[in-house]
């Protein structure tokens, strides 16, 4: 079963634009950016405890790169719900990250804040497909490696 999910397309001054997605984590909305070029989805540090009970963030002994920093520390905290309308990931291990530097930039442009960046982790794992003429995110079941 295939499950869709609404995007919207906003523009970043002239530069371009930044698809915005709403999912719901613990059962509360929140507000992602799609970014394909991103290897794993990944939280906001400072946004995270809005959406969890389990406050237990744990440090991670890998460095992140991207999000227009060289190399940052990372943290993992499991998220007992990630809903993407129909499509719910249970017990997912995140990726929590400061990414109070994007919100700074939002802020300036005038843009509703993010808690987080859904990425290639979750896309691949549901062959994912951006239909840009619908506006939607659809996800395909899990493939089985045979």
């Amino acid at each position: 079963m295939q499950t869709k999910l609404p995007f919207e397309i906003i523009p970043i001054e002239n530069d371009g634009f930044h698809l915005q997605l709403k999912v719901r984590i613990n059962e509360l909305v929140a507000n992602l950016i799609l970014d394909t070029g991103a290897s794993r989805s990944v939280f906001d540090e400072s946004r995270i405890t809005l959406f969890t009970t389990n406050n237990h963030v744990e440090d991670n002994e890998r460095l992140s790169t991207g999000l227009g920093t060289n190399t940052m520390t990372s943290k993992n905290v499991i998220l007992e719900k990630l809903q993407l309308n129909e499509l719910i990931i249970e017990n997912y291990e995140a990726t929590v990250l400061n990414l109070s530097h994007v919100n700074e930039s939002y802020e300036k442009l005038e843009l509703e804040s993010i808690d987080g960046v859904l990425g290639s982790d979750i896309l691949a794992e549901y062959n994912a497909i951006i239909d840009y003429g619908k506006k939607e995110l659809i996800f395909f079941p899990k493939t089985e490696n045979k």
